[in-house]
């Protein structure tokens, strides 16, 4: 499990309450969102990616649809290269949310089209980070995420081998 501090990111988000109703502004979406214990993760996901890793809010895409086994779904957030291939996938959950079997398993069903050579899950309190290897049909957990660059070389290699 990575040692990564996402609470630090929530005084970062702009939260607001009408009639008794709280919302988060997205500022990849750029709209007030209900917020919710995923999206208060999904949030503080993305400022960390914008400030820790340096990843240009241009390159994040929330939400993205993608169709696995002829059924659509919707990733939580996709990273791409300035060429739109993509090097990072993340799933986010609930803090309540046990990050289990299950979730690894989502996360790998919507890398099965996608072949993301970084992988994240998160609640907010725990994290992990993957990293994939096509060619050798493996997978190891890492302790961080490299820096957008390093990903973004590692895509290049992982695409040039398949």
């Amino acid at each position: 499990m990575a040692e990564i501090n996402l609470i630090t990111y929530t005084e970062k988000l702009k939260i607001n309450s009408i009639n008794g109703v709280k919302y988060v502004y997205d500022i990849i979406r750029k709209k007030d969102l209900i917020l919710q214990s995923e999206e208060l993760v999904r949030q503080c996901i993305i400022h960390y990616l914008i400030e820790k890793l340096q990843i240009s809010k241009n390159l994040i895409q929330v939400e993205k649809g993608i169709k696995v086994n002829k059924l659509y779904r919707r990733c939580d957030i996709l990273v791409t290269d300035r060429n739109n291939n993509s090097i990072l996938l993340i799933e986010c959950k609930s803090a309540k949310q046990k990050l289990d079997q299950k979730v690894f398993n989502q996360i790998a069903m919507y890398n099965l089209p996608l072949k993301v050579p970084f992988l994240m899950v998160s609640n907010g309190n725990e994290n992990f980070f993957c990293q994939i290897d096509f060619e050798k049909e493996t997978f190891e957990f890492i302790e961080e995420l490299p820096s957008f660059e390093n990903m973004v070389e590692k895509t290049k290699f992982e695409k040039n081998k398949l």
